[in-house]
């Protein structure tokens, strides 16, 4: 396993070791040990898998309180993915890494409670698979505007297909401080 530091802290990419022969591949898609080894040190509560044609946009999702970190891969397709810092008081709030995950390079993206999460769908479809440290809440799910001019996301589409919800999320600099997560040095 392979572990990529981005420019934001704490948020990683994972390419595990792939073996590889006639009849296809294995690898270990989780592996605590080695996992805690590279600092990421949690405990998976939830999984979940979607399932997205080209062009779908998802996120920027969060929630606060009670925040999930996101172990996330694709299964099928490929997507970009992106992880946004918004803990108040961060050296890096409201910056923004991006990753390419696709079935072909298996790579894993840990993104880290107190950050915002969305992908975009590159391929014809793409299945996506999220292992989460904290449990769905309804009370506490929260968004930031996809294409919030001041985070200033790279997107590779240019007129994605969103959700209601996506639509209408605010801009981070329209969110109240106490619907963000603080930043704990």
């Amino acid at each position: 396993m392979r572990v990529i530091e981005t420019a934001l802290p704490g948020a990683l990419v994972i390419e595990p070791q792939v073996l590889g022969d006639a009849r296809g591949f294995f690898y270990e898609s989780y592996h605590e040990a080695k996992y805690r080894a590279a600092g990421i040190d949690c405990r998976f509560v939830q999984s979940n898998v979607s399932r997205s044609a080209r062009g779908v946009l998802r996120g920027l999702h969060y929630q606060w309180p009670n925040p999930q970190g996101k172990l996330v891969s694709v299964l099928e397709g490929e997507v970009y993915d992106v992880a946004v810092d918004i803990r108040r008081g961060s050296p890096t709030f409201g910056r923004w890494v991006g990753a390419m995950l696709t079935a072909e390079n298996h790579r894993h993206f840990w993104i880290p409670e107190g950050f915002a999460h969305g992908f975009c769908v590159l391929s014809e479809f793409a299945t996506f698979t999220y292992q989460c440290t904290a449990l769905y809440d309804a009370r506490a799910d929260a968004g930031i505007r996809w294409n919030d001019a001041d985070i200033g996301i790279d997107w590779p589409v240019a007129s994605p297909v969103l959700s209601d919800k996506d639509g209408k999320t605010p801009f981070l600099r329209d969110v109240p401080a106490e619907r963000l997560p603080v930043f704990a040095a």
